[in-house]
């Protein structure tokens, strides 16, 4: 038995593949886990939720920002983003079977026996694991509650910047979600930055940091995520960053956690620009 993470799929299908056919991936024996975003920009994100669930309990995924948007979308409280394609999902046959099968997955996975957490954009500073898993699961129940559609409803907006600031029931929503699916940047005080998307090494602003330079209180296990294509894979502080851009033309990286090797596969398609 192996087991795999891979960073965000974001509708490319063909790397992936590609990825698990270079590996001998095997569903009876190995595991994959998936940092979320497995649906947007990329060519084939209709394919790609029907894949992953084929897999059934050797898939392990987690919710990203993109795989909460598109349940948004799909009950009329958000528009399709010009760049994403997702239109194919809502027109299937089997629309509404992936799209509950996606609403009952996740926003944070702890692996039983290895030394790894799994969150699309990380762990919020001001948080312990407890802290981060008690929250994760509380937006999970409510994802898989008959009143779902309020959540999705009421999710959006990025304040508060702080999970001390977060006092009534909605403001802890928010900040969780912002903070497992969408963070990059905070300040020194753990306030989230909603605004910035690009390389620590081009950031103007001397007072952000990347999420995982910010000191904690508390250790974590080695804290896996995606989510940031411009910083690209990354090792270092305690995390593990697999978003390496392939949706923007760049690959897809996939780590096999027992031996720590990281494979690649370059982007077989040609995708959309990053702007």
């Amino acid at each position: 038995m192996a087991t795999y993470l891979v960073g965000d799929i974001q509708g490319c299908l063909a790397e992936l593949q590609a990825l698990l056919s270079s590996v001998h991936f095997d569903p009876a024996t190995d595991e994959l886990w998936l940092v979320g975003d497995l649906v947007a920009r990329g060519p084939a994100s209709l394919q790609t939720l029907r894949f992953i669930q084929s897999l059934g309990n050797s898939a392990k995924a987690v919710l990203g920002n993109h795989d909460l948007h598109l349940l948004a979308v799909a009950h009329g409280f958000k528009t399709i983003n010009p760049k994403d394609q997702t239109q194919a999902i809502l027109d299937a046959p089997d629309c509404e079977s992936l799209l509950t099968w996606l609403r009952h997955q996740p926003l944070l996975r702890q692996h039983p026996t290895f030394d790894f957490v799994v969150s699309h954009a990380g762990i919020a500073p001001e948080w312990d694991l407890k802290t981060a898993a008690t929250q994760a699961k509380l937006i999970e129940k409510q994802l898989q509650s008959a009143n779902y559609q309020q959540l999705l409803q009421q999710m959006y907006g990025d304040q508060p910047a702080r999970w001390c600031d977060a006092h009534t029931p909605l403001e802890k929503t928010r900040f969780t979600i912002n903070s497992l699916t969408r963070m990059r940047f905070c300040y020194a005080d753990g306030a989230l930055d909603m605004a910035e998307k690009m390389p620590p090494q081009a950031l103007e602003n001397p007072d952000l940091m990347p999420w995982f330079d910010v000191p904690r209180r508390n250790k974590l296990p080695t804290v896996i995520f995606g989510h940031w294509a411009a910083l690209g894979q990354y090792q270092g502080h305690g995390v593990i960053c697999l978003d390496s851009g392939c949706v923007w033309g760049n690959g897809m990286t996939m780590l096999r956690w027992e031996d720590q090797q990281y494979f690649h596969q370059p982007s077989l398609t040609a995708h959309q620009s990053a702007n």
